[in-house]
């Protein structure tokens, strides 16, 4: 038995999204095997730095975290798309340093909530949103290839969104980049199974969709 508790945006925190409907942390709270406890931290609109004060309101039974942040700082970025370069290796120059200061960020978060002790695992940012351009398929990509170098160098394991979550009613009526009640049950699903099955004690990377 376990009391797992979400970490980082709306992505965890959708419950504005879901309007009647139950939110990602009721939806995991049931499938949850009996005696496992959720709770709930997350916070609309927060990014990776935030996490780091969300880990220090954590609950002293707490033995499992799931972070799910990255994609409020990849909207913080998106002006940086439109920036005008005369090649395109300019361009990649620009991202490459949009990229190293994300790292750098995640990194630190990474390293806060491995230092309480518990069991910490992350996701992926998903990217089959409706109506999302190539432009900033590309980018989210370069946010995702940190998240998971990140947690692959320190042995964590991930919930990969992007194959979670990977058709149009997987997300929000409300708001296109927010999970639906379909996605959260997808996303709740995998993060029951990541929790439930994964020996944290290895400190080795898995997977889970």
């Amino acid at each position: 038995m376990g009391h797992v508790i979400l970490l980082g945006d709306s992505i965890f925190d959708n419950a504005r999204y879901v309007p009647d409907r139950p939110p990602v942390i009721e939806q995991l709270r049931r499938s949850l095997p009996g005696g496992w406890l959720a709770s709930l931290l997350a916070v609309d609109g927060h990014m990776v730095g935030d996490v780091v004060t969300q880990l220090g309101r954590l609950p002293s039974d707490a033995t499992h975290l799931v972070v799910s942040a990255g994609g409020n700082d990849a909207l913080s970025e998106i002006a940086t798309l439109a920036e005008p370069t005369d090649t395109v290796a300019e361009g990649l120059r620009l991202l490459r340093t949009v990229q190293g200061e994300f790292r750098d960020a995640y990194r630190s978060m990474l390293v806060a909530a491995c230092a309480t002790g518990k069991s910490p695992a992350v996701c992926t940012i998903y990217d089959a949103i409706p109506g999302l351009g190539p432009a900033e398929l590309a980018a989210l990509a370069l946010f995702n290839e940190v998240i998971l170098r990140e947690a692959f160098r320190v042995g964590l394991p991930i919930v990969d969104l992007r194959l979670v979550c990977d058709h149009a009613d997987d997300y929000s009526s409300v708001s296109a980049i927010e999970p639906s009640m379909t996605g959260g049950l997808k996303i709740a699903r995998a993060i029951a199974e990541l929790v439930t099955t994964h020996d944290f004690g290895q400190r080795r990377s898995a997977v889970f969709n």
